[in-house]
Order: structure tokens, then sequence, then C-alpha cells
């Protein structure tokens, strides 16, 4: 009992550690390549200085308040698009999760994999435990599994690759209304 006490007490004071470390507004964004949904490489230097990144960290695919937040910014994908940005959502899942994922939901934006945590830790975002769930798509059973499952934070970075936003308390629902609002006001 006190060994599982004792890590539990550990996972709490890194998370803590990690989110004192958050980066907050005008901090330089960290540079960092995840695999994407499609199997490729993604990497932020490839878009830093060409447009606004939205970046949303969310804890699991094909969950509730996860799959709201998702579907806001497919349907607010065209207005992000007019506001010279770029939507890039990340989680622990693995890269077969997330095309689930997308597929499931008809995503129009690239989901990253961070399953190791590595990308959330670059920008501050807490993570715990990964985990495993089992849903059905299309009549076909899948096990989506998950390395670790990161807070929902959202981050806009400008062109200039400096931090323009953070959420840290995000509304899955109206998460992109907010960072609309956030890319309206130059």
């Amino acid at each position: 009992m006190k060994k599982y006490l004792f890590l539990l007490v550990s996972i709490m004071a890194v998370n803590v550690l990690v989110a004192q470390n958050a980066l907050k507004v005008g901090d330089k964004a960290p540079q960092f390549s995840a695999q994407s949904d499609t199997g490729e490489l993604w990497n932020i230097s490839d878009y830093l200085g060409k447009k606004n990144i939205v970046m949303f960290f969310y804890p699991a695919a094909m969950t509730g308040g996860c799959t709201a937040q998702a579907c806001s910014y497919r349907d607010d994908i065209e207005k992000l698009s007019s506001a010279d940005a770029i939507v890039v959502g990340i989680s622990g899942d693995d890269v077969a999760a997330l095309k689930v994922f997308k597929k499931a939901h008809n995503l129009n934006y690239p989901l990253l994999s961070d399953f190791d945590g590595a990308v959330a830790t670059k920008f501050g975002v807490p993570t715990g435990a990964g985990g495993s769930l089992t849903r059905v798509v299309d009549d076909t059973e899948f096990i989506l599994n998950r390395g670790v499952t990161a807070q929902r934070w959202t981050f806009v970075i400008g062109k200039d690759g400096n931090i323009k936003y953070v959420n840290q308390q995000v509304n899955a629902q109206n998460d992109s209304k907010e960072v609309l609002q956030i890319l309206s006001q130059k």
C-alpha cells in the first residue's frame, strides 16, 4: 500500500512541476515533431512563421468531451483557415486510435500522437497514466490505446513563433469559438 501511495504522490509531484513550467503568453513555442494520424512525421517548424498554429491537447480519442472539442474545430475549420490558422489536435493516443477517431468524426485537420507525453511536457501540459478503451465504428470493434492521458489545454502560436494564447480551463464545446475570438484580435 505504501508503495502505491508513494507512486501516486510522485506522479502528482511531477505533474505539479510540469504545470509550473507551463508556457505562458509571450513565450517562444518549442520545436517538436510527432507522428500524425497518417503515420507521417508532422514538424512544427514547417508552419512557424507561415501560419497561426492552434494546438489543442485532449485526453482521449472517442470520448465525450474530446469528441465535442474535436468536432467544434472540424465545424469551424473554414473560419480558422480564414484567420490564417492551422489546427492540430494532440493526445497520448497511438496512431491507430487517431485514424479511427478521425474517420469516425470526419475530422479535417491533423491529429498527432504524443504517446510518451514528450510534446505535452514541452508545453507544460500535465499528463497521467494512459489506458485503452473499446469502441465500435461502422460495425467494427476497435481497441484504442494511449500511452499517457494529457489534460485538456489549448495554445495559439502566432506567426512570430510566440505563444499568443493559453487556456488551461478549456470548455470543450466552445474551444474553437474562444480561439476564433483570440485570432480576430490582431
